[in-house]
């Protein structure tokens, strides 16, 4: 059943984001469109599911860091719930294993904040219409690393550990392994990454969204 005032083919927009001026910004650009009409708002991953429940939006956009539950646990279980959800990722991050991480659990579109004056109602129109975009200046990341080594998950605990400050001993402690395992790990991250040291690793880790702080 349609709202009072729009018609069938006004596009249906759920926001998620924790940040007041962001959801405020994109309210508006939304309301300034005769063809959307913003439906609902969620500060969390959590609420996020819970709106998508109560007003099944047509696209929904969504941040990836947010408090309680993150976008991307979010999107799988809307995706999970409900396998024709259309769901924008609406970022500040443009790394690579985030925009895959985004894309493999079901997401039509991965953009930037920075671009949403620009891309962002293009992007809710083509979502609508069922085709994918990737910013592109994530889409040239990706181009670039297409034939990089993917860390593993446990070169990738490791990674996360050694951006925490800890010393190769308190790693092989912390993972149960031994000290000589870790050191393995290491020089296997740093290869893959093309990384010199530990530091620019975990640089690399952060700039890719491999690893989060």
């Amino acid at each position: 059943m349609q709202s009072k005032g729009m018609s069938p083919e006004t596009i249906r927009i759920l926001v998620a984001d924790d940040h007041p001026l962001l959801l405020k910004g994109v309210g508006a650009l939304i309301a300034s469109q005769g063809d959307m009409r913003l439906v609902a708002e969620a500060c969390n991953g959590r609420e996020a599911i819970e709106q998508f429940r109560s007003h099944r939006p047509d696209v929904t956009l969504m941040d990836l860091q947010m408090p309680e539950m993150n976008g991307i646990d979010a999107l799988i279980a809307i995706r999970g719930e409900f396998p024709d959800a259309r769901i924008i990722v609406l970022t500040a991050y443009a790394g690579v294993a985030l925009c895959m991480r985004a894309m493999e659990a079901g997401a039509q579109a991965y953009i930037l904040k920075d671009s949403a004056r620009t891309d962002l109602l293009d992007t809710i129109r083509a979502v609508r219409a069922g085709k994918k975009f990737i910013h592109e200046e994530v889409a040239a990341e990706l181009a670039s690393h297409a034939t990089d080594d993917a860390l593993s998950e446990r070169e990738i605990d490791v990674l996360s550990l050694v951006a925490g400050g800890n010393s190769n001993k308190l790693i092989a402690d912390h993972l149960k392994i031994a000290l000589n395992t870790v050191k393995g790990h290491v020089k296997s991250i740093l290869s893959k990454l093309g990384a010199n040291d530990r530091t620019h690793a975990v640089t690399v880790g952060l700039k890719r969204g491999i690893i989060e702080l």
